[in-house]
C-alpha cells in the first residue's frame, strides 16, 4: 500500500508542474506589446490560481482617445503604467471571445475588487502570449465601472 502511495505521488509530479507552469508562466506573454481589449463579460471564474474573466468583444473596436491620459493607481511593484497605456494596441486575433486572466483572489481582495458578474463591461491592459496563439490576455490594467485596478503587484 505505501509503495502505491509512493507511485501514485511520484506519477503526479509531472501534471502538477505542467499545471503550475500553465497559471504561472508568465514569460510566454510579451510584455513588448501591451494589448487593449474591452467588452461585456460573458463568464466568470472567481477562484484561485487567479480569477478570470471571459468577455465578448464588440465588432470594430478601437483604442479610446483617452487611454493614454487615464489615471492609474500606484502600486508596490515599479511599473510605468504611463508607458503602457502610450504604448497599447487593439490583438492581431479576430477572436470576439477573449479569455482575461486577473490576479490572485488575495490580490483582487486587495484592491477592493468585488466579484464581477456577466453583463458588466470592462476594459483591460495586458498581454497576450507570444505571436497571439491564443485569446487570452494576462491583464495588467483593469477598468471596471469607472475605477481603476493595477493587479500586478498589491495597491501602493
Amino acid at each position: 500500500m505505501k509503495r502505491r502511495r509512493i507511485l501514485v505521488a511520484a506519477a503526479s509530479v509531472p501534471l502538477a508542474s505542467q499545471l503550475a507552469w500553465a497559471h504561472h508562466g508568465w514569460s510566454s506573454f510579451d510584455q513588448d506589446r501591451p494589448v487593449y481589449l474591452e467588452g461585456k463579460v460573458v463568464r466568470t471564474k472567481w477562484q484561485n490560481p487567479h480569477a478570470e474573466l471571459v468577455i465578448e468583444v464588440p465588432a470594430g473596436l478601437k483604442l479610446p482617445a483617452d487611454l493614454a491620459k487615464r489615471t492609474l493607481p500606484a502600486q508596490s511593484a515599479p511599473v510605468d503604467g504611463a508607458a503602457l497605456l502610450a504604448r497599447a494596441a487593439l490583438p492581431r486575433r479576430s477572436e470576439r471571445q477573449w479569455e482575461l486572466e486577473l490576479a490572485p483572489l488575495t490580490r483582487m481582495e486587495a484592491w477592493k475588487v468585488a466579484e464581477i458578474k456577466p453583463g458588466t463591461t470592462v476594459s483591460a491592459v495586458g498581454f497576450t502570449h507570444k505571436d497571439e496563439q491564443d485569446a487570452v490576455m494576462r491583464v495588467e490594467y483593469l477598468f471596471v465601472e469607472g475605477k481603476a485596478y493595477g493587479l500586478r503587484s498589491s495597491p501602493a
